[in-house]
């Protein structure tokens, strides 16, 4: 993120930026598994550590620029280490979870299933063998989901799984938190927000983050700045500005998503067939182990119609009049962005919470269509041309445009994430 000139750029008296170092290479950090082993391993004494630091500085006689003592820790909901450490000090902790309700209350479930001795799974011919399709009727709020249809961490046979058992760990000692925060709103998720609430003694739902930051903070100097991986490519923006409205598909797997070469090219290939204009985002290590080289006659095809870059500014790309549909991997934030801008979404999850969300966006929300997993170009030529000229495009279309719509509405000064949100600050101050 420094690299890519984000908090370098900010002067801000009463915001600092303090690093925990992981001690992994950038391309390792990319690598869930090795994160998580990073944080179980380390971060409780890195962060009790660091909290030590910042108030004996406070405390250190003639120091003209001590800052105040941390009264308060706001956490990622995975990093648990945080209220260990709140617990010590006395101080209220909130849990912030960046991930939609419905994949909360899928990460719930982990220390039910195991109990069940649902999961792990017996033998790796679980994934395939139509085990998957078994219906959980007992999750409050996800009538007829699927074990298929929770965050995929479960699918492990291995009991000692670290990412099975972090995030079942995390799910166990979220209620120790002061508060739980998540990034959605009340309308969207009421079934499941409704069904969460009485496990925990207070949670407020406070999205969309991108409206919310517009009504609270407007003039903010903060509010500016982006934090990115790598250097957004701002140049797609003024090839954007040369297209007609709504005649573009937006492609972007996200951060952490791989591909392997051949769906690379049954994606490319299907983005030249569907005749469409398209802006690509392919980041540096999207293709596993090779280049992302596509063969010559994607070129041919796509000549004039295409752009392809390595990052973008997102919200400002899904905001462009030009754009009409997003390929995704269907990560939360790229959801919530979508929606805010009014955007439906053709849906290809690849791991975790991606896979709940692809089953709300398209059977509960009406605003996106699932492509299979085995990936082909003739069904990505059907679904680009439905979602852009189709009827059920048009009623993903509609159906997004209300949920904008409601989106707005509830960090509107008497909307419920308005209101969440000011309840949070009355909690934690």
């Amino acid at each position: 993120m420094l690299e890519a000139g984000g908090p370098t750029q900010v002067q801000h008296a009463d915001f600092h930026f303090v690093p925990l170092l992981d001690g992994l290479g950038p391309e390792i950090s990319q690598h869930l598994t090795s994160v998580c082993v990073s944080v179980r391993r380390d971060f409780l004494c890195l962060f009790r550590d660091l909290i030590d630091k910042l108030n004996s500085n406070r405390t250190s006689e003639g120091a003209e620029d001590a800052s105040p003592p941390v009264t308060c820790i706001v956490s990622d909901g995975f990093m648990t280490f945080s209220i260990r450490v709140a617990e010590e000090l006395g101080i209220p902790v909130a849990m912030f979870f960046t991930i939609s309700a419905c994949a909360f209350m899928g990460i719930l479930q982990y220390r039910d299933l195991k109990d069940r001795g649902i999961v792990p799974l017996k033998e790796n011919s679980y994934i395939t063998n139509g085990y998957l399709n078994t219906t959980l009727d007992w999750i409050p709020g996800m009538k007829d989901i699927q074990l298929k249809d929770l965050p995929t961490f479960l699918r492990t046979t291995d009991p000692d799984d670290i990412l099975f058992n972090i995030i079942m760990e995390s799910a166990d000692n979220a209620p120790r938190a002061t508060t739980t925060i998540l990034h959605t709103f009340d309308v969207l998720e009421t079934e499941i927000l409704r069904a969460v609430s009485p496990l925990f003694s207070s949670i407020h739902a406070i999205g969309p983050l991108q409206l919310l930051l517009d009504h609270k903070a407007p003039a903010d100097p903060l509010r500016a700045v982006d934090y990115n991986p790598w250097n957004e490519d701002t140049e797609c923006l003024k090839w954007l500005d040369s297209k007609e409205t709504g005649t573009v598909i937006y492609v972007n797997f996200g951060s952490i998503a791989v591909l392997t070469l051949e769906q690379l090219i049954e994606i490319g290939m299907g983005l030249a067939m569907s005749k469409y204009h398209f802006l690509w985002v392919i980041r540096p290590n999207l293709v596993v182990g090779e280049s992302a080289s596509l063969p010559p006659e994607f070129a041919a095809k796509t000549e004039g119609r295409g752009f392809i870059t390595s990052w973008c500014p997102q919200e400002r790309v899904l905001n462009h009049p030009s754009v009409g549909g997003f390929l995704t991997h269907c990560g939360w934030n790229s959801i919530m962005e979508s929606i805010v801008a009014g955007v439906p979404m053709i849906c290809w999850p690849f791991l975790g919470d991606q896979q709940t969300n692809c089953r709300f966006c398209c059977r509960e929300w009406g605003i996106g269509m699932e492509i299979n997993e085995d990936v082909n170009r003739v069904e990505v030529v059907k679904l680009v041309k439905e979602l852009m000229e189709g009827g059920e495009g048009r009623i993903m279309k509609e159906r997004v445009m209300e949920w904008k719509q409601l989106a707005r509405e509830a960090v509107g000064p008497d909307g419920s994430s308005a209101m969440n949100f000011d309840k949070l600050l009355h909690i934690l101050s």
